[in-house]
């Protein structure tokens, strides 16, 4: 299963990304860093500057129709600059259109917002997203992992880095039970 992760080039919290992607690929799937433009992605661990990722494809140079599924790890920055670009919020929105699985860690529900696919949905975030998901039209609790199949997708969303182990193992099982189907 190849399976991309969309990142900005500056402030994706490490361990949200670097978890997930080991969890990837101990289960044998194909792990795809996907950003809004070459070069490489900035780590950070919380508020300091951590280890760089090289990118793989470039978000305007991609579609859905290239992966299985799609993984947003969070950190306040990622998602706040992936909700200004419209070539990576049309990339988010495709995956729903198309019915694809999306994982969403802590503050990542930011730009599910942003792609105006949270409507109608249960999922858990970071909690000062509460009232941004809220206003957004989805309902927000307070759990480790949830899982919601309101429409034609499943979106698995969880809240912090603590929550990493249920979010990994939730989204690995959801997406191979997708692609299954």
């Amino acid at each position: 299963m190849r399976i991309a992760f969309l990142t900005a080039p500056e402030g994706v919290e490490q361990v949200e990304l670097t978890e997930p992607w080991k969890a990837a690929e101990q289960a044998g799937h194909e792990p795809v860093l996907v950003s809004t433009q070459s070069g490489e992605v900035q780590g950070f661990n919380h508020l300091d500057k951590a280890d760089t990722f090289p990118v793989q494809e470039v978000v305007g140079d991609t579609s859905a129709d290239s992966f299985d599924g799609l993984v947003l790890p969070g950190g306040v920055a990622n998602p706040d600059f992936l909700r200004t670009d419209d070539k990576a919020v049309a990339f988010v929105r495709d995956f729903f259109e198309q019915g694809r699985p999306v994982a969403a860690i802590c503050h990542a529900p930011w730009t599910l917002i942003e792609a105006d696919v949270v409507r109608g949905r249960v999922l858990t975030s970071w909690p000062s997203l509460r009232t941004d998901l809220r206003n957004a039209g989805a309902e927000w609790v307070d759990e480790q992992v949830k899982v919601c199949d309101h429409g034609s997708n499943k979106l698995v969303t969880s809240r912090k880095p603590d929550d990493l182990k249920a979010f990994c193992e939730t989204f690995l099982e959801v997406f191979a039970a997708e692609r299954a189907s």
